[in-house]
């Protein structure tokens, strides 16, 4: 089965390589018609992504395709919608952010028998008029407008549409009135009225829809909620909560709070039926009393990012955290004594946030004791690198008390005071894939420490003092596709450029140019991969002959920022001073 998924990849890419390439096959009318759907989709969606696909094209897939997505083209006008109107099979399509689209472009639109959901979000320019079109789609089940210019007379045409099951209605004038015309809507069970104008008595009718699951009121004036039977999932985000929830017995799994501020502290959550509730979000919301966390017995997601949680609140947490797979801690006054709480006690945990926090490398031999964690992000904290602040030896590298966490796939170390020589130890982190690093106390050396990350997909070293030599020098893991570059200030165009001709799968981004991949589009923006400047040949046979040694110090780092620009104009490339320094 693998083969054959490898092969259809394989054919598939080959036939969007090029304009011409689609050219060759698009005559096969008669095979086209006979692609099963789930190639006809993935087929449709290289050729969007290659930005291949235009409106005549379009028409060879009519007979076969069940799913298009084409949200944010902004050449999608009313001639693509006149040939996706004639698409027979057609069930999902999504033109949000289509800034072409208007009311008039979605006639063809009316009576596509197969058509069960639409995503109109963010087309601004799609008013009431629209609507008169799309309550022609007779057997519409989910149905996104938000952001557009649908008016409250508009939201009452829609009550026509008997078999909705998602409405989404955010950033749209809904209205008490409007709310209560949708009350014949009684397959309903996802509705969206962030930003609305509803108000407490317009909430008072959400009982209204037996099937109500899921329920988002974030941004706006309710404060009180009915009891909802089925509700498994609410967003009250940037709310002012007065009671909801009490003495409910609805099935919860999600709540949303983020931003929110609660008139009554103390019986937050206190009354709700949270004994299916695994994800709860109080980011932002200033909360300073925990005792409901007792309650949440399955909690696998918690969010308490800018909360006033301190090191003595964590120990509510650590009572719960037998089944937590995330949890966001960032911005809170926690401390890596606080951490030191939770050690032992989230065996599940996966992704921790200390962002934003006093948390520094005593806090690496706690995480250690997380042996499930994929994600970490300790961005903005006081980590350094060294457990021992006043040596630079191996010995206390921080960053090795971590090195038995298996399945690390992800690391932040972004505005942290970490240097070149405490990343050293993460040449041994077999599953790290994405790593952020932004700080200008990091130099050529570092990079070098990361060739040998066995599985480097994405790397982000930002504001580094990073010269040519670094690139010539850095031998690129095969897995890696993506390295961010931005505010490295002393590259060059051509360094960059350079470094693309030689690794030309690999996408790069820097202030001065962006490279996307070679075999995305076929061929780089700037400059062709055969065309390799002489240094650059000669750093790279040069790269595979002398190894660099792990005590180098990089000498630049000396010097200030002036400094290092005066020297960039000096008649001796800087990077051959390196060179000599090495040598």
């Amino acid at each position: 089965m693998n083969n054959e998924t490898e092969l259809v990849q394989l054919c598939i890419n080959a036939a969007c390589k090029t304009k011409q390439t689609v050219d060759k096959w698009r005559l096969q009318r008669r095979s086209l018609d006979r692609l099963p759907s789930h190639l006809a989709d993935t087929l449709l969606r290289r050729l969007i992504t290659r930005r291949l696909l235009h409106p005549s094209l379009l028409e060879v897939f009519k007979h076969s395709a069940e799913e298009i997505d084409l949200r944010g083209d902004n050449s999608v006008d009313a001639e693509w919608m006149a040939y996706l109107g004639a698409f027979r099979h057609l069930r999902y399509l999504n033109i949000a952010e289509c800034h072409r689209i208007n009311s008039s472009a979605l006639w063809p639109t009316a009576g596509m028998n197969s058509l069960k959901e639409l995503d109109l979000s963010r087309c601004s320019k799609v008013n009431d008029a629209g609507i008169n079109h799309i309550i022609s789609i007779p057997n519409l089940e989910k149905l996104h407008i938000s952001k557009t210019g649908v008016t409250a007379k508009g939201i009452k045409l829609l009550a026509s549409l008997k078999n909705l099951s998602l409405l989404d209605l955010g950033g749209l004038p809904v209205d008490d009135a409007c709310l209560a015309s949708l009350q014949v809507l009684e397959n309903l069970q996802h509705i969206e009225l962030w930003g609305s104008k509803v108000s407490n008595e317009g909430a008072a009718l959400l009982n209204t829809f037996p099937k109500l699951t899921h329920l988002n009121l974030d941004w706006t004036s309710v404060t009180k909620l009915p009891n909802l039977s089925a509700l498994e999932c609410l967003n009250m985000s940037n709310c002012t909560i007065d009671s909801i929830l009490k003495d409910d017995k609805s099935p919860l799994k999600k709540l949303i709070f983020a931003g929110s501020k609660f008139l009554n502290e103390a019986e937050t959550l206190l009354y709700a039926n949270t004994n299916f509730l695994s994800f709860l979000d109080l980011a932002h919301t200033g909360l300073d009393k925990f005792f409901f966390l007792s309650k949440l017995k399955v909690i696998e997601h918690l969010n308490l990012s800018s909360c006033i949680m301190d090191d003595d609140s964590v120990e509510m947490v650590a009572c719960i955290g037998g089944k937590l797979k995330s949890l966001n801690l960032s911005g809170t006054w926690i401390s890596s004594a606080g951490l030191g709480i939770l050690a032992g006690h989230v065996p599940n945990l996966e992704i921790l946030s200390l962002s934003q926090t006093s948390v520094d490398d005593t806090a690496f031999s706690f995480i250690s004791m997380m042996p499930s964690l994929k994600d970490v992000d300790l961005s903005s904290t006081n980590i350094k690198g060294f457990l021992n602040q006043e040596s630079t030896d191996l010995d206390s590298l921080s960053l090795t008390t971590i090195q038995n966490l298996k399945q690390l796939e992800r690391l932040n170390l972004e505005h942290t005071q970490v240097i070149n020589e405490a990343l050293f130890p993460l040449s041994s982190f077999q599953e790290l894939r994405y790593l952020s690093l932004k700080s200008p106390s990091l130099a050529d050396i570092s990079l070098y420490h990361l060739s040998s990350v066995p599985k480097l997909t994405k790397l982000s070293i930002c504001d580094a003092v990073l010269t040519s030599y670094a690139l010539d020098m850095f031998k690129v893991p095969e897995t890696l596709k993506l390295m961010d570059l931005r505010g490295c200030w002393l590259l060059t165009k051509e360094d960059i450029l350079s470094f693309c001709r030689n690794h030309p799968q690999i996408e790069v981004r820097h202030e001065l140019v962006t490279v996307l991949p070679f075999e995305e589009n076929g061929h780089h923006h700037h400059s062709s991969p055969s065309r390799l400047t002489s240094r650059t040949t000669q750093a790279t046979r040069k790269k595979e002959q002398t190894p660099l040694s792990p005590s180098f110090v990089d000498q630049r780092m000396k010097y200030s920022r002036d400094e290092l620009l005066a020297l960039q104009f000096m008649s001796l490339p800087l990077a051959k001073r390196d060179n000599s320094i090495l040598e």
